[in-house]
């Protein structure tokens, strides 16, 4: 068995083979997680959109008055 062994170890076309079969491996892995990592930014961004999208609402809201907005909230609350 140790004979196989050091016969694995020392061939250099098995050390090529298993060199490229470990860097394909690796770099698959790299996309891998640069994808994630890209799609971790675009959900960031749609994020920071729609906090966007809801704090212009929240200012509108703001600047209305009271009245108008009592008017509003009761055209959107169930009987």
């Amino acid at each position: 068995m140790s004979a196989l062994l050091a016969w694995l170890l020392t061939n250099p076309k098995v050390l090529a083979i298993g060199a490229g079969i470990v860097g394909a491996l690796g770099w698959g892995f790299h996309q891998r997680l640069a994808g994630a990592r890209a799609e971790r930014g675009k959900q960031a961004e749609a994020e920071v959109a729609a906090r966007d999208v809801a704090d212009q609402v929240d200012n509108d809201i703001g600047a209305l008055p009271a009245g108008a907005v009592r008017k509003e909230l009761k055209s959107w609350a169930r009987d």
